[in-house]
């Protein structure tokens, strides 16, 4: 069994280097009004996007996931302020270190701790170590975790 500090480096190592395909750093995010908009994120770092997500949890207004939402992006879909667009898309896939096909160990275990019901045990099902996007509707998304809402702020 590895000690904790030890693994708290190696996630802190992996975390630094692992980027889901395309995407340098969180994008889309407009924070102007009366909610925080996800817009179209292609992920990006996991470690900068659990920081993002802990930043948007705690701005204690709404944040609406919009467009498309993938890699990275997708652990912001369960913050307790969060909801789903009606024609919000959401993408998963393996994280991996930019540029490659290397899954990073444990990375792919942190986002999922992200994920609840239906949505966690297609993560650890598969979609964790896929390198294809697994690409699936914010209705259908709710359908396999019911604690997930589509936003009623907005029109389908």
């Amino acid at each position: 069994m590895m000690k904790p500090r030890r693994l708290a480096l190696i996630l802190a190592a992996a975390l630094t280097i692992a980027t889901p395909a395309l995407a340098q750093q969180p994008q889309g995010i407009q924070r102007a009004g009366e909610f925080i908009d996800v817009w179209n994120n292609r992920g990006g770092n996991v470690l900068e996007m659990v920081q993002t997500r802990q930043e948007l949890a705690s701005s204690g207004r709404t944040v609406r996931i919009r467009g498309y939402c993938r890699s990275a992006c997708t652990i912001l879909t369960t913050m307790p302020n969060a909801c789903l667009g009606p024609q919000a898309r959401i993408g998963f896939h393996a994280p991996r270190i930019q540029g490659t096909q290397i899954i990073p160990p444990y990375v792919d275990q942190i986002m999922g701790n992200f994920y609840r019901g239906g949505i966690r045990e297609r993560w650890f099902g598969g979609w964790n170590r896929s390198m294809e996007m697994k690409i699936i509707s914010a209705r259908e998304y709710v359908r396999l975790d019911p604690q997930a809402r589509i936003c009623g702020s907005l029109r389908p």
